[in-house]
């Protein structure tokens, strides 16, 4: 976690947790007595998948923890999200493995602005987004695209179909995740995208998600030796997330 964030910023969420009830660090980001330990697990989840998958003992990985970390950025908690998973993940896997090309695909429903400003900077790794705007948290803009243009935002109005989706993935993502050739693809998948959440306003399916995931794996197949980490991130609707995760890994697994 030293990785992504200060000492002085994981001291300070250890201060605020409260010993009972709840204690607000924002209007969405609510703590209470155990949540972290739940941070800590999730972060720790991020960098074993990293080490199952670059020692060879997995394939791909999936890592099935909360709270999410897209939103979360070097100092700042938000949307939910107390740490940058997906950050620590690509920071472990250039620091223990020696990995020099990190890409991170972020389908959740909101831009991830935490990931974005992280590696706004850093031309070692790709950070592409397909997400709603105008929505929250209010960045993700085409024009965004990073000192080193290694930030692909692909942005979609409320109401977009499945149809849309895949065109902006095909037309955007991929020639850039191509182009890119990681050592190691990086997924932040969040499920809120779905036409059943109660958050988002796309209209996503789990078909799209499978899709989506199979045509990652093939970049991945082609430019990474198949390497794949998944974290979950957003997902509001029981059962669209629970049917789209079920399509998500067993595309993953080629099955």
């Amino acid at each position: 976690m030293l990785r992504v964030h200060p000492q002085s910023y994981l001291a300070a969420l250890e201060q605020a947790e409260p010993r009972e009830g709840y204690a607000a660090l924002d209007s969405d980001t609510l703590m209470c007595a155990k949540t972290l330990e739940a941070v800590w697990r999730s972060a720790g989840g991020a960098v074993a998948a990293v080490d199952a998958v670059m020692s060879d003992s997995a394939d791909t990985a999936f890592v099935a923890t909360r709270p999410p970390g897209h939103h979360a950025s070097v100092q700042t908690p938000m949307g939910f999200c107390f740490v940058n998973n997906i950050a620590i993940a690509a920071r472990h896997a250039q620091a223990a493995y020696g990995v020099e090309r990190v890409a991170i695909v972020d389908f959740d429903v909101h831009h991830g602005n935490g990931t974005q400003d992280i590696f706004w900077a850093d031309g070692s790794v790709l950070y592409c987004s397909l997400h709603q705007a105008p929505f929250y948290p209010g960045t993700g803009g085409r024009n965004e695209t990073g000192e080193h243009d290694t930030i692909v935002n692909a942005p979609l109005l409320a109401g977009s179909s499945g149809y849309a989706f895949q065109e902006a993935f095909v037309d955007r993502v991929l020639p850039r995740l191509r182009d890119f050739g990681p050592d190691i693809l990086l997924i932040s998948a969040g499920f809120d995208a779905h036409e059943r959440d109660p958050l988002g306003g796309l209209l996503l399916t789990e078909r799209d998600f499978s899709e989506t995931t199979k045509r990652l794996m093939d970049v991945a197949d082609k430019k990474c030796g198949g390497r794949v980490v998944s974290l979950l991130e957003g997902g509001y609707d029981l059962e669209g997330l629970s049917r789209s995760v079920a399509a998500h890994v067993q595309a993953l697994m080629g099955a």
